[in-house]
């Protein structure tokens, strides 16, 4: 056993976040850490990294135990380039391999070389540095670097490039670089595949899969869980629940579980109903009051079930247009984008940009990092300036938009205002109403914008697209913020919505479920693939067979 937690607790004021948690974690476990937004699950990371200081309960852990931790802040140095900060890694290698080249330099020094015993002390010495830098892998350290920075996507990327430099997501991926290296006992990871694309999520999970250590993971990626993890841990209502499996074995497991226990009190609940009856019926009578008040005592030592809890309030969503567009709903024809450079030329981003989209379709937009699918969203949309070619919106068309950056809230208003203020028209209850199947009730709608977190932005955004009722919905990585609950009710909105959509997603497993084509942007043009991320991963595989054969 590398770690355990008996009953730890952990208050905020005076909110229980964590209430009698306990966890086993044996070497060489793949393990996730589920619940919805905060249940506590970057809390629970945090104290067993011991970043935090828990109010009850014991952790024990080995001291020779090696841990990695990667918060969901970088804690990078943004002073620092990208090599530097890597290398630093290795900080005790090379200062060992600085000591050797020193030692090296004095072999060649006469005073040293004609002082027989001095020359054999440091030539032992020499030796001894010399095997310790082997065995430590200080000659395969810059390949490790190398081949971590081009599993995380840095191959494009200088490496003199000052990380303050680096955009949010770089900077994500530069750290979990890090951590990688470092090849921690106990690796744990506070949402890892947050702004990664396809191709690095591929590579992070063969990486972690036969990495040697322990693996704890916070995720709200369900591929990613499903590819990797043997144990599940849910945290809800402060308690933790242990599952053997991987994530969608915990959601069959527990809906087994659920249905089992409410069978079970309910017949305990009859049981007891029959024996109190009983009771009554016959204490009194003088043939069976014996057999009654034996009964009662066997009423009173029953190890009451408690009652099962009601599922957590879950957002309510539903997506309906108004009237519906023409067939021909987008065309974009022989686009080029070209964005500033730092020294204000223009660089061209995409090139032949081909496609068309028709009603009642939903379509993803798929392409590595920095390829510029959110840059297309939004020169289709009008908000940036194409260098050529034509983008024709059909007739009948009414459009939705949903900015990841949630850059078209506005950080001064109250929850209610923001909304309203888009739709005047409609009475305040109803306002409210839609506010609330999104869980904002009370006096929450008049929390500013500003004071929200990601995920509740999300959810402001995601009900003014509600009140919307447009045809057509253009979505930029909806479920960034999102819980695994919150995702899956999302998926099931946008799946039952009766207009076109055309989005971005990161998310796997989202893409899988909703998409029917996949437009594969490259910096040269873009290409169809028919299906979902299934599909299309199987139509990718059979061309790089073909692409071999060939050869």
């Amino acid at each position: 056993m590398i770690l355990q937690l008996k009953d730890i607790s952990k208050t905020f004021n005076t909110d229980v976040v964590l209430s009698n948690i306990s966890m086993k974690v044996e070497a060489g476990e793949r393990v996730a850490i589920v619940g919805v937004n905060g249940a506590g699950k970057s809390t629970l990371l945090k104290i067993i990294a011991q970043d935090l200081a828990h109010d009850e309960g014991e952790i024990f852990i080995s001291k020779l135990t090696k841990m990695g931790y990667l918060r969901q802040n970088s804690g990078l140095n943004l002073e620092n380039n990208i090599w530097d900060e890597i290398r630093l890694v290795f900080t005790e290698l090379l200062a060992l391999e600085e000591k050797l080249h020193e030692m090296e330099a004095k072999m060649g020094d006469p005073a040293i070389m004609d002082d027989a015993e001095a020359y054999e002390k440091l030539m032992t010495v020499y030796s001894a540095s010399s095997d310790r830098f082997m065995s430590e892998g200080g000659y395969e350290m810059e390949t490790k670097i190398r081949g971590i920075l081009h599993g995380m996507g840095f191959d494009d990327i200088p490496k003199d490039t000052i990380i303050g430099n680096l955009s949010g997501g770089q900077r994500t991926r530069l750290a979990l670089a890090k951590i990688l290296l470092q090849e921690p006992d106990l690796l744990m990871l506070d949402e890892p595949t947050n702004h990664l694309d396809f191709i690095t999520l591929a590579w992070l999970e063969n990486y972690l899969k036969s990495y040697p250590g322990t693996v704890i993971v916070v995720s709200h990626d369900r591929y990613f869980l499903d590819a990797l993890v043997n144990i599940v841990y849910e945290v809800e209502r402060s308690h933790a629940t242990r599952y053997v499996g991987n994530y969608s074995k915990y959601v069959e497991q527990k809906e087994i579980d659920r249905e089992l226990y409410e069978k079970k009190y309910e017949m305990q609940q009859e049981q007891m109903k029959q024996m109190a009856d009983y009771v009554q019926r016959n204490i009194a009578s003088a043939s069976s009051s014996k057999s009654a008040k034996n009964k009662r005592k066997q009423l009173e030592r029953i190890d009451v079930l408690e009652k099962p809890v009601q599922d957590l309030k879950r957002t309510q969503m539903a997506f309906k247009k108004a009237t519906s567009s023409h067939k021909d709903v987008l065309e974009v024809k022989d686009v080029c984008i070209s964005i500033p450079d730092e020294d204000g030329t223009n660089r061209p981003l995409l090139q032949n940009i081909n496609f068309n989209m028709f009603r009642d379709e939903k379509i993803a937009i798929i392409g590595p990092n920095g390829i510029g699918k959110s840059t297309l969203f939004k020169t289709i949309l009008g908000e940036f300036a194409h260098q050529s070619g034509t983008i024709r919106w059909g007739d009948g068309v009414t459009i939705g938009y949903y900015d990841q950056e949630q850059a078209n809230l506005n950080s001064n208003k109250t929850i209610i205002d923001e909304v309203w203020d888009d739709f005047p028209q409609i009475e305040e209850a109803h306002v409210r109403a839609v506010l609330g199947n999104f869980l904002f009730t009370g006096d929450d709608v008049f929390k500013t914008i500003n004071s929200l977190s990601g995920g509740e932005k999300a959810r402001v955004a995601l009900s003014k697209l509600m009140l919307k009722k447009t045809n057509v919905m253009v979505i930029d990585e909806p479920t960034n913020h999102l819980d695994l609950y919150s995702k899956s009710i999302l998926e099931d909105a946008f799946a039952n919505f009766d207009g076109t959509l055309i989005f971005i997603s990161h998310d796997r497993y989202f893409v899988n479920k909703l998409a029917e084509k996949m437009l594969e942007l490259t910096p040269t043009g873009a290409k169809f693939y028919n299906g979902n991320f299934d599909d299309y991963t199987a139509a990718k595989m059979e061309s790089e067979k073909d692409l071999l054969t060939a050869q």
